[in-house]
């Protein structure tokens, strides 16, 4: 699992600009504009070989009931749930503000390694006058940057890594891969029924089940048998601790999910069937389609519709549509109140790791190649043919391949998913795969001996 960094600090001090930075890439939107962030952006970074998962937070806001010291612990508390190190943002410009010392006596609490980020310092001059009101907030480690202009970055990055823990090694003793348990994260916005989801698998399956606590910083887990088969089923609502937090309460359970989902096969997405697919959903499963796990769609409470005999293929074709960028993971109805159907939970998972986890051989998948070819031949790109010579898995979960070919860097995109939705097809992959092209070997050497020999 990636360590994870969290950037926090008040509104318009450049956070988002940060983390952009940091992600070497433009994901977050940036404005001018205090409390442009309002959802959590989440990112995955390298920094001298060591990944990183980055969050990016809303700023702190007073309402008019004077809510800060509420928002900042909220916040606070999402750091020392998760975070590995905190990035605390300050605005070197306007000095240290009142918002800056609450948010940093509530950071000290956590006992987190947190290091203090001056930002806006546009030169070396500013960077060296400009840190020095800024000790007082408690923090040794100061850095000054400017993330606009990528001032300072090395030296910051260097103390995230040498602050984060140590890469963790596999256990001795870990369990092969074919006897490994089917791993499920129970996702989905609130009041959907994930909870209710899984006690009514396990009250419903009457097998041997336990409750078995993972560390302070993961939601529980529950083990269970069914069919033969050991699984085990993270419920992420248990995260939620707070209710009078309101809207920071939602960020913690959604980046408790992210944590939990690294350590998944396969998602469980639980949409309340009186109202499925909507922009919650449909953002919940794009982050399951980030991180490359298995998808299993529930539609819950549909002892709750009102139904006719073509209710549940509208609504599948409905979901189908809303959610095409997952149109590969199985959709099941299911009434966790009444336990109608919920056993396929547990069928249908067991049948999607094996897929996550599958190795196709390469004499079939090179048969495939060679039929996909003769049939959709790949196109003419700039006036020059692409070819495609070669396949073979690299790895699983998700499966991963690698197709040799003579220009891979102008492969379009709807060829790409023209090979990944025959892939899935012929070999029954319902999950999501990769696709890796590489130029063909001896390409550098066949080219420099077309070339004329240099003089002596």
């Amino acid at each position: 699992m990636r360590p994870l960094v969290a950037i926090l600090g008040r509104p318009n001090v450049g956070k988002s600009t940060l983390f952009n930075r940091i992600a070497g890439r433009r994901l977050a939107l940036v404005q001018d504009v205090p409390g442009v962030t309002r959802d959590r952006h989440y990112a995955d970074a390298e920094w001298q070989g060591r990944p990183l998962a980055l969050v990016d937070t809303g700023g702190f806001v007073t309402d008019e009931g004077g809510g800060l010291a509420a928002q900042v612990r909220a916040q606070a508390e999402l750091a020392a749930a998760e975070a590995d190190v905190v990035l605390m943002v300050v605005d070197g410009r306007s000095g240290p503000t009142a918002a800056d010392e609450t948010l940093a006596r509530a950071l000290r609490r956590t006992g987190k390694p947190v290091l203090l980020v001056v930002n806006k310092l546009d030169s070396p001059a500013a960077a060296e006058s400009g840190t020095g009101d800024f000790y007082r907030l408690g923090f040794p480690d100061v850095f000054p940057v400017s993330a606009e202009h990528a001032l300072g970055f090395d030296a910051l990055l260097d103390a995230v890594v040498a602050r984060l823990p140590p890469p963790t090694e596999p256990a001795e003793g870990t369990e092969p891969e074919e006897n490994a348990p089917v791993r499920l994260t129970i996702l989905g916005r609130p009041n959907v029924g994930k909870s209710t989801l899984l006690n009514a698998i396990v009250r419903e399956e009457r097998v041997v089940a336990n409750p078995e606590p993972g560390t302070t910083r993961d939601p529980i887990d529950t083990a269970l048998e069914h069919e033969g088969r050991r699984f085990v089923l993270t419920d992420t609502a248990g995260i939620r601790r707070r209710k009078a937090v309101g809207e920071a309460v939602e960020k913690i359970s959604v980046l408790a999910a992210l944590r939990s989902m690294e350590r998944a096969d396969v998602a469980v997405l639980v949409l309340d069937g009186t109202e499925p697919g909507v922009d919650q959903d449909a953002r919940l499963a794009g982050l399951v389609a980030e991180r490359a796990r298995a998808l299993l769609v529930v539609v819950n409470k549909w002892d709750l519709v009102a139904k006719d005999p073509r209710t549940e293929k509208r609504t599948r074709e409905e979901l189908k549509w809303t959610l095409k960028f997952v149109s590969y993971a199985p959709i099941i109805f299911v009434s966790a109140l009444t336990g109608s159907k919920v056993e396929k939970v547990l069928d249908l998972a067991a049948e999607l790791q094996d897929s996550f986890r599958r190795r196709v051989p390469t004499p079939a998948l090179n048969k495939l190649l060679a039929k996909l070819v003769d049939a959709h031949p790949a196109p003419i790109v700039d006036g020059r043919p692409l070819r495609l010579y070669y396949i073979a898995q690299v790895g699983t979960a998700p499966p991963a391949f690698a197709l040799t070919t003579n220009r891979p860097e102008k492969v379009p995109e709807a060829y790409k998913r023209y090979l990944s939705n025959q892939l899935r097809d012929t070999f029954g992959l319902r999950v999501p795969i990769q696709l890796f092209f590489r130029e063909k070997p001896g390409k550098a050497k066949r080219a420099a001996r077309k070339r004329p020999h240099a003089r002596r």
